[in-house]
């Protein structure tokens, strides 16, 4: 047979630092044959991948072992074998021209067994063929011995139209003694680098004289690692070793939290002050067309009062005033206070009907409502008979576009000129009027639906009126109060402070609006209106309350 000495082409070093594998000096194989050696492994039914063995020492079993002689094959049994690849740079494809796959007999005896279910060696490396004065070696069947162990899956033939392998039979007992087996790790020649089966390749022939029983020795460490051949210069961080512990949730009012809130208002405010620029402008464009101004000439703002009417404010109204806003202010935090209370500290029933009970702070909700109505009463009692009415009550249509010639003019930033001791601009007129005659009567008839006044076991009057109309209204209206003391109060300081206090607080005024301008009297009058209201408001606790409930009924804590 021709030889293919050659050099063998160097790979990677085997060991860090090491030379080229392998070494300089060595050769290819030449002329030989090659014996198809069968490594039984160790593994289950669902593993991936072999474990691949680079050089093996094959030691025959003693000669008490030594199985029969296989019979000869014939020269048809070999099928020629399709060549791939050389072994060694520049050499001849391989496997040489005129190399056939062979099936040799296995012999029974000296078997090395791994497991039940344990298949055969998958795939045998082509070999060179035997010299020509040799006999062919035929296909045999070869049956597995019978045991007790479970019956071999068979799969493939290993040769072009042979029979399925493994052979039919069944797996043998792990528990039987096998042969004596030499485990032997031998330095062996550089092992040739093998590639994929090819198609249609039969198995390597097995060794004619004897089954040899061959095992490989798998090490394993047993003892401290080596250390690392470089220095380490990269460690773990404490996030390798510690977790820190999560954030607890912020805390939420309602559907946001306080940030959330926070930015809510401030994109609000920003989308706002926009809107409101951009309005004004707008409106000063509108203003300065031509109709607009034949418009505001022809309605200034305001009307003439009929003839008769009073100028300036009595001293009554000026203390009507005050206790109005004290009432309103009180009635909207008791109002708020018993909308929101889910535990009232404290109860009160009054002397005639024990069994009645109803919190502190609608107690004193309802107080106040009392005291605000007899004010409101004397209130318009005294209107109508000093003739003030006419000051609040439109007595013309012209009121209609005149408010809306001072709307305009407060959008635009250029507000009407008015003094209020001797006339209400028209917008100012119709918002006393609807806050006196529509939302104050508004207020009070709701209340009054919800209280203990209203009479029980009157089905035609409860369902003529029912009470979720009145608890559907009286929030909205305390919502318009609320609106309206902001706008007037803005208005007021807006607008002339020192002189449009001097009307409120001190009653005191001229047809000319400038005659007080300069009056301090008004503010003192009204910073200190608001001490007592802030008073009122800081007292009014269950302590300080419940004394005073204690005089028209009994105060129990349930």
């Amino acid at each position: 047979m021709a030889t293919y000495g050659r050099t063998v082409r160097r790979g990677l070093p085997r060991s860090p630092g090491g030379e080229s594998w392998p070494p300089a000096d060595a050769t290819a194989p030449v002329e030989s044959v090659v014996a198809a050696v069968v490594v039984a492994e160790v593994v289950p039914a669902v593993a991936e991948a072999p474990v691949i063995v680079e050089a093996v020492a094959v030691v025959e079993a003693p000669a008490a072992a030594v199985a029969a002689p296989p019979p000869a094959v014939g020269p048809a049994a070999g099928a020629t074998l399709r060549r791939g690849l050389p072994r060694v740079a520049g050499g001849e494809p391989w496997p040489p021209a005129g190399q056939v796959a062979v099936a040799a007999a296995v012999a029974a005896p000296a078997a090395v067994v791994t497991d039940a279910a344990a298949a055969v060696a998958s795939d045998a490396a082509p070999v060179a063929a035997a010299p020509a004065s040799a006999p062919a070696a035929t296909p045999a069947r070869v049956v597995a011995a019978a045991g007790t162990g479970a019956a071999l899956r068979r799969g493939l033939p290993r040769a072009a139209g042979g029979e399925p392998w493994p052979a039919a039979g069944f797996a043998p007992d792990l528990t039987v003694a096998a042969a004596p087996v030499v485990e032997v790790v031998a330095e062996a020649a550089p092992a040739v680098r093998a590639g994929l089966p090819r198609p249609g390749a039969g198995t390597a022939p097995a060794a004619a004289a004897s089954a040899p029983t061959t095992a490989v020795a798998v090490a394993e460490p047993t003892g401290p690692l080596a250390p690392l051949p470089f220095t380490r210069t990269a460690w773990a961080g404490k996030a390798a070793r510690t977790r820190p512990a999560p954030k607890p949730e912020p805390k939420r009012y309602g559907p946001f939290t306080r940030g959330q809130w926070a930015g809510a208002a401030i994109v609000a405010g920003g989308g706002l002050l926009f809107a409101a620029a951009m309005a004004v402008l707008a409106v000063r464009w509108f203003l300065s067309l031509e109709f607009m101004q034949d418009f505001l000439t022809t309605y200034p703002g305001e009307y003439h009062l009929p003839e008769g009417a009073p100028v300036g404010f009595p001293s009554w109204l000026g203390w009507q005033h005050f206790f109005n806003v004290f009432l309103m202010v009180l009635i909207i935090r008791s109002g708020l206070q018993v909308r929101n209370e889910k535990r009232p500290a404290a109860f009160w029933s009054p002397r005639g009907n024990p069994k009645r009970k109803i919190s502190l702070s609608l107690w004193f909700h309802q107080s106040l409502d009392i005291l605000w109505l007899v004010n409101g009463v004397i209130f318009i009692v005294l209107l109508f008979v000093s003739g003030q009415w006419m000051r609040v009550i439109p007595t013309s249509w012209e009121v209609i576009p005149n408010a809306i010639s001072a709307a305009l003019q407060y959008v635009s930033l250029d507000w009407p000129t008015e003094n209020g001791w001797v006339n209400y601009n028209s917008l100012q007129q119709i918002a006393y009027f609807a806050t006196i005659f529509i939302a104050a009567p508004l207020a009070a008839i709701t209340g009054v639906r919800m209280s203990g006044i209203w009479p029980k076991n009157m089905k035609a009057l409860d369902k003529a009126y029912p009470v979720e109309w009145a608890r559907a209204v009286h929030f909205p209206v305390m919502l318009y109060f609320v609106l309206f003391i902001f706008v007037h109060v803005m208005l007021v300081l807006t607008t002339g402070a020192l002189r449009n206090l001097n009307h409120m607080y001190a009653a005191q005024g001229s047809v000319d609006p400038n005659a007080y301008a300069d009056n301090w009297l008004g503010f003192w009058m009204f910073a200190a209106s608001l001490v007592v209201i802030a008073a009122a408001w800081v007292a009014a606790r269950p302590l300080v309350l419940a004394p005073i409930a204690k005089l028209f009924g009994k105060v129990s804590a349930r």
